[in-house]
Formats: C-alpha cells, structure tokens, sequence
C-alpha cells in the first residue's frame, strides 16, 4: 500500500501523473541497495522527472530553506529547489528513491530501462491501472499485484472543492493544508504569483518528494 495513490483526479484527466519508487527490504535485498537506488535516480534523470527524493534526512528536491531574510527574500532570490545531483548524493543506507513524471511516454521509458537494469529492488508505480497494463508489453513489467484507491467515504459536504483536493493529495502525507491551498490559487488568480513559483512553494512541504509541480501548475491554472 503506498499514500500517493490517493491523487484525487478521473480517467479523463490528462495523464500528467505517475509516481514510481524503489523500496528496500532488510536482509533480503539490501546489499548494494544504496548504490542501487542511486543509478535507479541516475536514470530516471533521462526521461524529465518533475521531482524526486532519495530518502535523504534533508529532504527532496523541493525543500523548504533555512535562516531566510529579507536579503535572501529581495536581493538573492529564494532557492526554489537542489540540484537532482545533491539529493543522489545525499542519499544514505539501506536505500530508497521516488521519482515523478509527467508524460506517459516517459514513465514508459524509463520502466523499460529499469526493467534491463534488473537491481532487484521492489518498484512500485502510481498510475492508472490501465495505463500500467497497456504500457507492460513494451516495458516488460507487469503488475503483480495492485491496490485501487476507494475513493473518499462519509460526510462529503464538508471536503473542500475539487481544486483544492486535487492539490492537496498531490501530498500523500497530507502535509498541505486546504487554506494554504486555497492561497495559493487565490495569489494565482490575483496575479501576485505565477502558478510555477505557487506550485514550488506547495512543493516544499512534500516530505517524501511526491507532489507533482508540473501537475499543479495545470491545476492553478484552473485545469481539472
């Protein structure tokens, strides 16, 4: 069971979002298994990941910053995320990794280069199960098991609107709040932020590394 499965969108949304990681078991497949979640991160550069973690203690791709001031804020610039180079190399044992991608074709090809790799780490992938299925000829992975997402169950009238949901799963933790949410569309509709830097400050409270920004931004732009 993985927490990123409860994105909140349709079969008709456009496919912008899959999130594949890489798990390690102690003492049945975890020798070399740093090395092997880095190359498995190494690769994934190859095909455009929208973001990615290493299960590093200092978090993902998107991180919130240290010590700002008004001449970091004004003068400098914030640092909107790090390189993916310093999160392979901040990685540390026994070995996990995520990566998010936004187009079909990509996912598609990146499982087919994982597959050829064979690291023998367990790889699970968060899509539409007719698109995992449809694309298993090509890639040669095929789902052993899958677990579906049941949807929301009791008082529905009090969750907040489709928009805000859609960002807010985007974090399987749900670390991000409905209100921050709702500030962000409303800085976006006011013009006082780009749904590109309104996406990244979202991003920064994503522990795991899961939030799809390049999704985000479609939906602050009033996409579905």
């Amino acid at each position: 069971m993985t927490n990123t499965l409860h994105r909140f969108q349709k079969p008709d949304d456009p496919k912008d979002d899959h999130v594949v990681f890489t798990l390690t078991s102690p003492g049945i497949n975890d020798i070399d298994s740093l090395q092997k979640a880095r190359d498995f991160l190494l690769t994934s550069l190859k095909y455009n990941p929208v973001n990615l973690a290493g299960g590093s203690r200092y978090g993902p791709m998107f991180r919130p910053e240290k010590d700002l001031n008004p001449f970091k804020l004004y003068v400098r610039g914030r640092k909107e995320h790090v390189p993916p180079e310093q999160i392979i190399a901040e990685m540390s044992p026994p070995g996990s990794a995520l990566v998010v991608f936004d187009k079909k074709q990509d996912l598609e090809g990146f499982l087919k280069e994982i597959k050829e790799m064979d690291l023998g780490l367990s790889v699970n992938v968060s899509s539409l199960v007719e698109d995992v299925r449809e694309m298993a000829p090509r890639t040669g992975v095929w789902p052993h098991s899958i677990n579906y997402a049941l949807g929301f169950r009791g008082d529905l009238h009090r969750l907040p609107d489709r928009q805000v949901l859609a960002l807010t799963t985007l974090c399987g933790h749900g670390l991000i709040a409905d209100n921050f949410a709702r500030k962000m569309i409303d800085r976006v509709k006011e013009k006082r932020l780009t749904p590109e830097k309104a996406a990244g400050y979202m991003a920064k409270f994503c522990v795991c590394g899961a939030f799809n920004t390049s999704r985000a931004v479609r939906i602050l732009r009033g996409g579905r």
